[in-house]
């Protein structure tokens, strides 16, 4: 029961802070213009994304790494990468992302949004695992 309140409890944060910097980045990039210059297409990009889920690799190379080293119980570990990198995190975002930029004919913009996501996530994984080795 310990387990689940966390999660939850974790959970609900992880998505106010996703919510949270999807608001604070649409802000930045919001223009009055609708005008497509390189500069627009370079802030209509999924920053918040890429943001959300390499944060959210590492917490879970953190909270995997850290479990046995800060003997960190089950539940707090659980707590941190299913609850609070679960809810912060986002596969559907970064996939119909990449659909969106397909069907404005941007490829390389939405190759770099996969390759970006992927290798990053996976480098900052291997960082919170690291860290805590």
């Amino acid at each position: 029961m310990l387990t689940a309140s966390l999660v939850g409890l974790f959970g609900v944060a992880g998505a106010l802070l996703r919510f949270s910097l999807d608001t604070w980045l649409a802000g930045l990039t919001a223009t009055t213009s609708g005008a497509t210059t390189p500069r627009r297409q370079l802030l209509d990009w999924p920053w918040a994304t890429l943001a959300v889920n390499v944060v959210g690799s590492l917490i879970i190379g953190l909270a995997m790494g850290g479990a046995a080293q800060l003997q960190l119980g089950h539940e707090w570990s659980t707590a941190l990468a299913t609850g609070l990198a679960g809810g912060l995190t986002t596969f559907s975002s970064w996939t119909t992302g990449t659909v969106r930029l397909l069907s404005q004919s941007r490829i390389l913009a939405a190759t770099a949004n996969l390759a970006s996501n992927l290798i990053l996530g996976l480098g900052a994984a291997a960082l919170g695992l690291f860290i805590t080795a």
